[in-house]
């Protein structure tokens, strides 16, 4: 049986592996920044979902208000 922890990490990139740790150092620096940019983009969806629901209830609440406001009258 065999740990995965003691296996050599991959990264698989286009559908090709390559042995993580025998990359030269400037591909390995460009992997982490990809890792660091794709955290920021899950990062960002997550705030964009969060405000978007906000939005949303602000919109019913607003919608709420306005039920006891007479609207103007349409054309004008």
């Amino acid at each position: 049986m065999t740990d995965a922890s003691s296996l050599p990490p991959v990264l698989t990139f286009e559908g090709r592996r390559y042995d993580l740790n025998a990359l030269p150092d400037d591909v390995k620096e460009l992997v982490r920044g990809m890792q660091v940019a794709d955290a920021q983009l899950r990062f960002q969806e997550d705030t964009l979902k969060v405000l978007a629901v906000g939005r949303q209830s602000m919109a019913f609440q607003l919608n709420e208000r306005l039920k006891a406001i007479e609207a103007l009258p349409e054309g004008g």
